[in-house]
């Protein structure tokens, strides 16, 4: 798949959410938008996009704001403005074994993390590795909140990923590191929070901002940014469209056959395989294939799971039309009426593995959780007189 070129002068263009965004524009204007906001949706469908460009829009001089004229929009369109500080979840760097070298080496690896943004921000994300928004990053959070703005009326503090703010559940450091500022933010500083998984974060961060849900965008939309932004042609612009299910940051693994959420479909599919199998020592060995470390980098195997028992249902009620891997249609069927599925055996299935997420969440031995996982998805979608 080729895509076109582009310049760090040339960011993709917003999509999207227009309704949503001239709400939130009347609001920054009107100086009634909370400076601690929520933004919570499904992964990849703008939350992040959506943060730094509220924060464009509040630091815009131009009109109409964002005018993507002024220094101000210029400098945020090209990730450098000083008073927008995108944090984001990261891997540990290794060496860090004092909390100033591990803040160190968390601000080079972020300043190095904008400059890829930077070179190509049409990037798909690698959803695999274990990642976090670490202790030390909160502190300088915290300590450049309570400085004066560098060239603006205010400053924003973008957090990615909150969820990330909670490693572990035992250890709520990051997250607690927060809570007064998110309680009674400095004059000039505002904060916005993006998570996947809001329901992760502690009670206390969420009832400290205003929620706001961004949903999913429409596949034609989605396939209209992949053609534009992207240069795909229309037939796989449109299969990688309703793959994502109204994300781009997901369709955008997906043009590439060869990319991490390519592979984690197949793999969810094998897995899909091997259930519907029901041979228990093929599923103790898919599990045993699995590294005994890393459980939160499965998180998105699991949801391409999900989808594909999501489609073996849609299947089985001869919903083809509700299919989203459409191009395995025939093992859809053909399984459904053999293991003779029905509507609640699939909801339990699905019920299942939303709890082996959690458990990943919590960075449980994958081997364990995923062979308790199979062996029970196996128990759910197999015929009651199989059992």
């Amino acid at each position: 798949m080729t895509r076109r070129a582009r310049t760090a002068a040339a960011p993709p263009r917003f999509r999207g959410h227009e309704d949503l965004r001239a709400s939130l524009g009347r609001a920054l204007s009107r100086g009634t938008l909370p400076a601690t906001v929520l933004i919570h949706g499904m992964p990849g469908c703008g939350k992040q996009s959506l943060a730094l460009w509220l924060a464009r829009t509040r630091l815009c001089t131009g009109d109409p704001a964002p005018c993507d004229q002024c220094r101000s929009c210029r400098l945020a369109l090209r990730l450098e403005h000083p008073d927008i500080h995108w944090h984001f979840s990261l891997t540990r760097p290794k060496g860090s074994h004092s909390p100033q070298r591990l803040a160190e080496l968390l601000e080079t690896a972020r300043h190095e993390r904008l400059a890829e943004f930077r070179r190509e921000p049409l990037r798909a994300e690698d959803g695999t590795g274990v990642k976090g928004i670490y202790l030390a990053a909160v502190l300088d959070i915290r300590k450049l909140a309570h400085r004066r703005p560098a060239m603006s009326r205010e400053q924003f503090f973008v957090v990615g990923n909150a969820e990330h703010l909670v490693p572990q559940e035992a250890s709520p450091e990051a997250a607690n590191a927060l809570l007064k500022l998110l309680e009674e933010p400095p004059d000039g500083s505002r904060f916005i929070l993006t998570s996947s998984r809001a329901g992760s974060l502690l009670d206390t961060i969420r009832s400290r901002a205003l929620p706001i849900h961004l949903p999913p965008l429409s596949t034609s939309e989605v396939a209209a940014f992949l053609q534009e932004e992207c240069g795909a042609e229309p037939e796989p612009a449109n299969q990688a469209a309703s793959l994502s299910q109204g994300s781009i940051g997901a369709a955008l693994g997906y043009l590439d056959a060869d990319g991490v959420a390519s592979r984690e479909r197949d793999q969810a599919l094998a897995l899909l395989r091997t259930i519907a199998g029901g041979r228990r020592a093929d599923s103790y060995k898919a599990a045993l294939d699995f590294r005994p470390a890393g459980a939160r980098g499965l998180l998105d195997l699991l949801a391409s799971l999900q989808l594909w028992i999501r489609d073996l249902g849609a299947a089985a009620l001869g919903r083809d039309d509700r299919v989203v891997n459409r191009g395995e249609l025939p093992f859809l069927r053909e399984t459904a009426r053999r293991l003779n599925i029905v509507p609640h055996r699939i909801a339990h299935a699905v019920s299942q593995v939303e709890e082996a997420r959690m458990l990943a969440q919590a960075n449980v031995n994958p081997q364990l959780f995923m062979a308790s996982l199979l062996l029970a998805l196996e128990d759910a979608l197999k015929p009651p007189a199989a059992r």
